[in-house]
């Protein structure tokens, strides 16, 4: 988009940043360590993303009572070793960095807590490459109450309210596109995280792509065609 100003909002884990097995191997170990059920693989993929509550006990069933313990030695394993295991996707930085040289702002929107998502920012030395961050709560049963990403995207549009002409989301799982939808927003997903190409194309994604290059054209693209779509309703 010619000399507009286009927001583009990240997701964290699985399309910014490769857990690396940190997540999937830390939920098994905590699991393992309090006797509870380790699910087969393919369930733990599912578990990264959605709020680390909703996925312990919709997909691992975890008791209520056990939740706490579960998440304190989860999250203690992830600090340890899982952050600094974790890397970038390839090509990531550059993209993200033409982007702002570009004059376009960039933020982050994760399901991840908010103060944890910076901290693996940090620890990956990219905290400074992103306008804001934005998370869940620190309360991991506040954060299960969410609307999904609905809430977190929406706080993002709020700080940057009357800095960006467009808006796209760009995430690896469905929920990625529900909550970029319920704002009223774009979103391209990402085949190189969690979510699988069926999941992607089901949940509505405005576009696809496999690669950190094909990005950029991708976000500015889905955010063209989300302004006329707009025009033609009304909505601009």
């Amino acid at each position: 988009m010619k000399n507009s100003r286009l927001l583009t909002l990240f997701d964290l884990d699985g399309t910014l940043v490769d857990p690396a097995g940190a997540i999937t191997g830390g939920i098994s170990a905590a699991l393992r360590a309090c006797g509870l059920r380790v699910p087969a693989d393919r369930e733990l993929q599912r578990m990264v993303g959605p709020s680390r509550v909703r996925s312990l006990k919709d997909i691992a069933g975890v008791p209520e009572d056990r939740l706490d313990e579960v998440i304190g030695l989860y999250r203690q394993d992830y600090r340890s070793t899982g952050m600094a295991a974790s890397r970038p996707y390839p090509g990531i930085i550059n993209v993200i960095g033409a982007l702002r040289n570009q004059g376009h702002p960039v933020a982050v929107a994760t399901q991840k807590p908010e103060w944890l998502a910076l901290e693996l920012l940090d620890v990956q030395g990219m905290t400074k490459l992103f306008h804001s961050v934005h998370g869940s709560p620190r309360d991991e049963r506040e954060a299960a109450a969410l609307q999904g990403k609905t809430t977190i995207i929406a706080a993002a549009l709020a700080q940057h309210r009357g800095r960006f002409d467009a808006a796209v989301m760009v995430g690896d799982r469905s929920h990625d596109i529900a909550g970029a939808k319920a704002n009223s927003l774009p979103c391209v997903a990402v085949t190189w995280g969690f979510g699988t190409i069926d999941e992607l194309t089901a949940a509505g994604a405005d576009a696809v792509v496999d690669r950190a290059d094909q990005l950029p054209s991708a976000v500015s693209t889905a955010a063209a065609v989300a302004a006329k779509q707009a025009v033609a309703h009304g909505r601009l």
